[in-house]
This record gives C-alpha cells, sequence and structure tokens, in this order.
C-alpha cells in the first residue's frame, strides 16, 4: 500500500478522535462552563449536524480544486475548528469551535475515499479504503481513551489541543505523502448529482443508514446498559468501548480485505450476522463476559460494512463520484442520530436499557434487504439511472482522450 494512505488514515485518526472524545468529556465540561449535561450534549449533537451538511457542502465547494489541494484545505479547517474549542471562552464559542470541525469530517472521508481508491490497482480498492478507515477505527482504541485520560487529569482544553496537533501531523502527511491529483477534466457539478439519479447508489447509502444505525442504537446506551444490566462498575465503560474499537479495526481490515473479492457476499454475511448479535445481545447484556464478546462482535460486524458500502457508491457513481462519496459518510452519521433518538424512544417507553438492541437487530435485518435488493436489481440489469452514471463516464473518458 502507499505511504499516502498513511497520510490519510493520519488524519482520520485525529477526525475520529475529536468526533468520540467529547463523549467522555461532557462532565468536565458542563461544569467548566456551568451548564447542564443535556447541554453539553449540543457538542456532540451539533458536529453530527454539521458533518452531514458539511459533506455536500465542502465537496461542492472544492469541485474546481484539486483533491490534495483540497484535502490539505479540510484539515486546516479542521485544526482552526479544534484549536477555537480548546480555547473557547463561552461554551457558545466552543459549540462553534466543534461545528467548523465538523465541516472537515464528511469530504475528508469522501474525497479521502477517492484518492485512496485511485493510488492502487482496481482489485485494491476497497482494501485502500479500509486502510484510511483504519486511522478512525484505531481512534476508538487508543485516541479517545487516551484524550479523555488527558481531558480528565490536565484539562479538557489540553485534549482538544492536542487533537488540533494531531491535524497539524495530518496536514503536514498530506502535504509530503499525497501525490498531486488534478480534478478530473470534463466533470463537473452536475456530473456529481447526476449520481444521485442512480438507484444503486442511494441504495448503498439507505443501507449506510440503516446498517450503521444498528450499531449505534445499541452503543450509544452502551453505559446504562452494562453498568444496570450486566453489573459492571462505571469505570469498566471505558475499556468496553475500547473491546468495541477493536472489533472496529479487525472488522474494518477484514471487510476491506473481502469486498475486493466478493463484495455484495461480504454485505449479505456482515449484516445478517450482525442482526443476529444485536438481538442476541439483549440477553447476553446480562452477563459480564458474554457481553464483552458481543461488544467486540458488534464493532467488527459493523465496521466490516464500511470499505464494501463505500467502495459500491463509488462503482456506481464512477463517472463523478467525489459528492456521493461524501455524502455517504454523512449517511453514516444520519444513521448514528435517527438510531440513537429510536433507541431513546424505546428507553423511555419502558422497554428498558436492552430495547435499543431490537432496534438495532431491526434497522440491521432492513439494510440486508436493501442489499439483496440491490443485487437483484443488478442483476436484472434494471437498476435506473445506469445511464446517466454511464454518460458521466463516458464525459470523463472523451475528456482524457482529448487530453492524451
Amino acid at each position: 500500500m502507499p505511504l499516502a494512505l498513511l497520510a490519510l488514515a493520519i488524519g482520520a485518526f485525529g477526525i475520529g478522535t475529536t468526533e468520540f472524545v467529547i463523549m467522555g468529556l461532557l462532565p468536565e465540561v458542563a461544569s467548566d462552563y456551568g451548564v447542564s449535561i443535556p447541554t453539553a450534549g449540543y457538542l456532540v449533537t451539533g458536529y453530527a449536524l454539521g458533518v452531514m451538511l458539511g459533506a455536500p457542502l465542502m465537496t461542492v465547494l472544492g469541485t474546481r480544486v484539486p483533491r490534495k489541494r483540497m484535502l490539505m484545505l479540510l484539515m486546516g479547517l479542521f485544526i482552526v475548528g479544534n484549536l477555537l474549542s480548546a480555547l473557547a471562552p463561552a461554551f457558545s464559542v466552543m459549540l462553534i469551535g466543534r461545528v467548523v470541525a465538523s465541516l472537515a469530517h464528511g469530504a475528508f472521508f469522501g474525497i479521502g475515499s477517492v484518492v485512496a481508491a485511485g493510488l492502487v490497482a482496481p482489485h485494491k480498492k476497497a482494501g485502500a479504503i479500509a486502510m484510511m478507515f483504519t486511522g478512525l477505527t484505531v481512534a476508538n482504541v487508543v485516541g479517545v481513551p487516551l484524550g479523555t485520560l488527558i481531558g480528565q487529569t490536565a484539562g479538557w482544553r489540553v485534549t482538544f489541543a492536542v487533537v488540533a496537533a494531531l491535524g497539524v501531523v495530518g496536514l503536514a502527511g498530506v502535504a509530503k505523502l499525497v501525490p498531486d491529483l488534478p480534478r478530473a477534466e470534463g466533470v463537473r457539478l452536475r456530473h456529481e448529482m447526476a449520481a444521485f439519479k442512480n438507484v444503486q447508489v442511494l441504495l448503498a447509502m439507505a443501507m449506510t443508514v440503516l446498517g450503521f444505525g444498528g450499531v449505534f442504537a445499541a452503543i450509544t446506551y452502551i453505559a446504562p446498559m452494562m453498568t444496570h444490566v450486566a453489573g459492571f462498575d462505571d469505570g469498566s465503560v471505558t475499556w468496553l468501548l475500547v473491546l468495541f474499537g477493536l472489533g472496529m479495526v479487525g472488522g474494518n481490515l477484514v471487510g476491506g480485505r473481502f469486498a475486493d473479492r466478493a463484495l455484495m457476499p461480504m454485505l449479505y454475511i456482515s449484516l445478517g450476522a450482525l442482526s443476529v448479535v444485536l438481538a442476541l445481545f439483549t440477553l447476553t447484556a446480562h452477563d459480564k463476559i458474554a457481553s464483552a464478546v458481543t461488544i467486540v462482535l458488534i464493532g467488527a460486524l459493523g465496521f466490516a460494512t464500511v470499505p464494501p458500502l463505500q467502495k459500491r457508491v463509488l462503482d456506481h457513481a464512477h463517472g463523478a463520484p467525489t459528492l456521493a462519496s461524501a455524502v455517504n459518510i454523512g449517511a453514516f452519521n444520519l444513521g448514528n442520530a435517527l438510531s440513537a433518538w429510536l433507541g431513546g424512544v424505546v428507553i423511555a417507553a419502558g422497554f428498558g436499557y436492552t430495547a435499543p438492541n431490537w432496534v438495532g437487530a431491526v434497522l440491521a435485518a432492513a439494510a440486508l434487504v436493501l442489499a439483496v435488493l440491490s443485487a437483484a436489481l443488478e442483476r436484472r440489469g434494471s437498476a435506473p439511472g445506469s445511464v446517466v452514471a454511464a454518460s458521466a463516464s463516458s464525459t470523463e473518458q472523451r475528456a482524457a482522450a482529448v487530453r492524451h
């Protein structure tokens, strides 16, 4: 794998750390600013909304900018947002800093996926995408626990200053290692938008929302579930999340490896198994060892879907993949928000802390149904929008021929 993927992974590590580390620091931030924990929770919600809105916005703004330069600009935005959070004199300013940092998230992963796939041979594309996403998964194993520890001992502002420093390292890596990749000639915003007329692109994004939503329906409420149901003490939750992160790392790498060989079977297996494991979590959550094993499996099966789904979007938006790739990253966050809300609804309705696991199982099963439907449409060759995608692809090919 090219060294450029290492630079992308470092950037992904920083982004993953800043996204999730705030969850462990909410009490410290709330106390410092004199706000309630629910109010401090807007720092999580604001970031997620910023990712969903920033992914298409920043990608559209970058359509006329070479991809390497756009990646550098996005890392610069990430650094500014985290420094603003670290120095914020008021809660509202910190919220702005979180939103600024989040604007880089979706576009970085979207454009980075296109760049990563373009650095390797066609049969290694999913593996290259997985390598970049490894930075995000490792952040949950190393970055988030370490950042939480730093925040609780040296102060949460130090955590965000360190994350900003990670952004500087990522920026330097992109500048040094990522080759100059000019934007595709002949591809304009209308070509990028045309990808959304392809039903296969939309189905892949829907699978992203539902499949990843299944994961976070359970993981969002892991703390009360493990302390009130499994009987863990509060201090054990951090290490349970580390186990979840280890599962994410393994699942991401396995998903990338096998998606290059058999993409749709990989989706069938991971989504089907995820649905079963989430349903079983309602039972295993009552036992410490069984629940710990289940958490690892949820992380592994959930992230095993990431490389194949991202590659499927790239494959079916091949004429102009950048915007579709970035929007699919926003779909992950939409799934997080949707599942967290549904999980809260069933808990508030009195079904107990394990009820979100059933929500997750249903969402993952729905994603599996869409995967089967997508494959059936592909086999029949009846997916609408394929002509549009082919037209965009041929436009790019004709432009390339003119250049040569």
